[in-house]
């Protein structure tokens, strides 16, 4: 479909897309909960989960998505967690580090320069392990992601692909990664991946899972999935269809094409290029970006990234019905009376 005047391809093509959205009928996806082992993490999350499937009026759909820490393949998918993460432990090197601050803004690093921030084994598990410790971070409010020494991510390090050569070893890195990067993404904080260097193939993907992209002017995002004979695998690709539209995303995709700051921000694929270009002032600099929309207190904060990520997720009546739930968490509370008191003084 053509755009009107005026009117760009994306946008188009985004109207499009909702249109379809609103269109489809809110349907009960097939969820299968793990009841996981006795003593094992999955226990609670999934006798929590189940317990709201009892109580609540909402869907299935969207109490999962109300709920943090479950994920979207277990052992009814045929995936089996703790068999890839004794194979993944065979493969060390580098670190995902993470920095909590007092302003509720969580920094975390990618942290493997001599392999240009590559995931070793270990760090696709230590990534989930932080990701999981950002989930039951209540007083975070937003997060940056990035690579250490001025490189974003090459992606995933060569020595661990090599290894998991199978189609079925493949299949199970996708949905771990898929699992770890989903949770990221639907974590109640603001995320910005702050992309100095390159993000290559899986770092490109991950640059993805955030909720905004600030980029240097010397930066570079690039999927090279198709030079590796490979399509995404780290839900890079389907993501990338919701921002750029299917149109741009295959291109990009497709072209494997490189694309530098100036092109990435005609796509919109990152907000922002930044000013500054040495690692400190960049940081800095994604603070202060950041540092706009993570104002006020952190259960507002937290509701919001909410809100957007079931409008995101859901179809019209879910995403109305978690609205409604949001509300109740903040609608009297400390920070509404505080704000009606502070409004009231100007009125009187």
């Amino acid at each position: 479909m053509e755009p009107r005047p005026g009117e760009t391809h994306r946008e188009r093509e985004a109207e499009t897309q909702e249109d379809r959205k609103k269109q489809a009928p809110c349907k009960e996806p097939h969820v299968g909960l793990d009841p996981g082992t006795p003593g094992s993490r999955s226990e609670p999350k999934a006798e929590m989960a189940g317990n709201l499937l009892k109580t609540s009026s909402l869907s299935v759909r969207t109490k999962l998505l109300h709920q943090t820490g479950l994920p979207l393949y277990n052992t009814s998918h045929g995936f089996h967690e703790e068999g890839l993460k004794k194979k993944l432990q065979q493969f060390p090197g580098g670190s995902v580090d993470l920095q909590k601050e007092d302003s509720g803004i969580g920094i975390l690093t990618l942290n493997n320069p001599s392999k240009m921030n590559a995931f070793s084994g270990v760090m696709m598990l230590q990534l989930l392990e932080k990701v999981i410790e950002l989930e039951n971070w209540t007083e975070g409010k937003g997060l940056i992601v990035r690579g250490a020494k001025n490189t974003f991510s090459s992606g995933s390090d060569l020595n661990a692909v090599k290894a998991l050569a199978t189609p079925e070893d493949g299949m199970a890195l996708c949905m771990f990664m898929q699992n770890t990067l989903t949770r990221l993404m639907r974590l109640p904080l603001i995320s910005v991946a702050l992309i100095q260097g390159r993000a290559l193939g899986g770092g490109a993907e991950v640059t993805t899972a955030c909720d905004f992209r600030l980029m240097t002017a010397d930066g570079e995002i690039r999927f090279v999935h198709r030079e590796m004979g490979i399509v995404p695998s780290w839900g890079g690709g389907t993501r990338l269809v919701e921002l750029l539209g299917a149109r741009q995303a295959l291109k990009v995709l497709s072209g494997a094409l490189p694309l530098d700051a100036a092109r990435a921000l005609s796509l919109g694929m990152v907000e922002e290029v930044l000013r500054a270009s040495d690692e400190a002032s960049c940081l800095q600099e994604a603070r202060a970006w950041l540092g706009q929309f993570t104002q006020g207190p952190p259960q507002v904060i937290r509701a919001l990234k909410r809100s957007v990520s079931s409008g995101r997720e859901l179809c019209l009546e879910e995403a109305l019905q978690m609205e409604k739930e949001l509300v109740g968490t903040v609608w009297g509370g400390p920070a509404n009376r505080e704000a009606i008191a502070r409004k009231g003084k100007f009125n009187k």
